[in-house]
């Protein structure tokens, strides 16, 4: 089924189809930023496909140099069949066209991701931070993010330093790790 939806979506939307990998568990298929809120509505109302569930969606940051992506995990409840979406975004001012006026449960997992990863969705009806405070400096899940020392006057403690979960920009209070 995964190769009939692709040829489905490669008609229908052309040059916005990127690429098709069936060579995971889960087939993806990379989009056009541009068009991921279009092809999400021709999905979940075309009759023969049905994705009337968002299972998830993610922010990844795919390492330094490389882009920022959001991947899309759809499943039709009524045909039994699932599809993952991706885009990739520039790390520069990330912006995709949002889903949640399609299927509701976006709704947070959009404001996670622009919370965590900094990626705007254009036209969600309520985006802003769910985790971190509205004044909160950076993007946490961003593996170029840079802990701040202090909110408000307060030590952000992180006593360890951790190479593959950001960089800090101060010692901890116990020196670190010991080499």
């Amino acid at each position: 089924m995964p190769t009939e939806i692709y040829a489905r979506m490669r008609a229908r939307f052309a040059g916005q189809i990127l690429e098709f990998d069936e060579s995971t568990l889960n087939a993806s298929i990379k989009l056009a930023p541009a068009v991921v809120a279009e092809v999400g509505r021709y999905l979940k109302d075309d009759a023969d496909l049905q994705f009337n569930y968002l299972m998830c969606l993610s922010g990844v940051d795919y390492g330094a140099g490389k882009p920022l992506g959001v991947v899309y995990h759809l499943q039709s409840m009524t045909l039994t069949h699932q599809i993952v979406l991706k885009v990739e975004l520039p790390r520069e001012s990330p912006s995709v066209p949002s889903v949640a006026l399609i299927w509701r449960t976006a709704d947070w997992h959009e404001r996670e991701v622009y919370d965590l990863f900094g990626i705007r969705f254009e036209e969600h009806p309520d985006l802003r931070r769910i985790f971190l405070p509205d004044d909160w400096e950076g993007h946490p899940l961003r593996k170029d993010y840079v802990v701040q020392e202090f909110y408000h006057d307060i030590r952000v403690p992180f006593p360890d330093l951790d190479p593959d979960r950001g960089t800090y920009v101060f010692g901890s209070p116990g020196g670190g790790k010991q080499s």
